[in-house]
């Protein structure tokens, strides 16, 4: 019996990791289209909805955003403009710089280090550790696997995971749409 539950366990944990390790990859969206130019698809206004729900699918939060990007030809700035569902609002202003082809790195308030990302096709996955402030006023620093797919040349799709020591929390859905079609 022993023998059994050790090797029922074994086989659960093996599992786990293979599903862990086979999750999608920027090479996955390499050929989809609409092709995401960030600088492009983020200069203008966009209006966006998003939801932060815990690791049991509870919805913790809700929000609505207005974004106002502007690209000079070095650095995308995002300006974005947060209100929540109990009224409060948020600013949250990043700048972003193309590092080579496809790369990309940013900084904003609560961002420790710098975010990296990588755009290939109509996606971009982004990577950053962010400390997000607690209603009580104390942070917790968490990591964002964020990942954002270009759907028309007026819809983003953003799903990002984020983990606590590698324990995935919650996920966050955010729907962007621009004000002005691309082009």
């Amino acid at each position: 019996m022993r023998r059994a539950l050790l090797a029922g366990l074994g086989f659960l944990i093996a599992a786990t990791a293979v599903g862990c390790a086979s999750g999608p990859t920027l090479d996955d969206y390499a050929k989809n289209e609409p092709k995401l130019v960030l600088e492009e698809y983020f200069d203008g206004e966009l209006d966006a909805w998003g939801v932060f729900q815990d690791r049991f699918n509870d919805l913790r939060r809700s929000f609505v955003v207005e974004v106002d990007g502007s690209w000079d030809g070095e650095t995308l700035t995002l300006v974005e403009d947060f209100v929540y569902e109990d009224k409060t609002t948020e600013r949250r202003i990043w700048t972003l710089q193309k590092d080579g082809e496809n790369g990309w790195r940013g900084s904003a308030e609560g961002v420790v280090g710098e975010a990296v990302g990588t755009v290939s096709g109509n996606a971009l996955n982004w990577a950053y550790e962010f400390d997000l402030q607690r209603p009580n006023g104390d942070t917790l620093r968490v990591s964002f696997d964020d990942w954002m797919w270009l759907q028309d040349d007026r819809v983003l799709i953003n799903r990002a995971y984020v983990t606590k020591f590698g324990v995935e929390i919650g996920t966050l859905s955010i729907f962007f749409r621009r004000k002005e079609p691309l082009g």
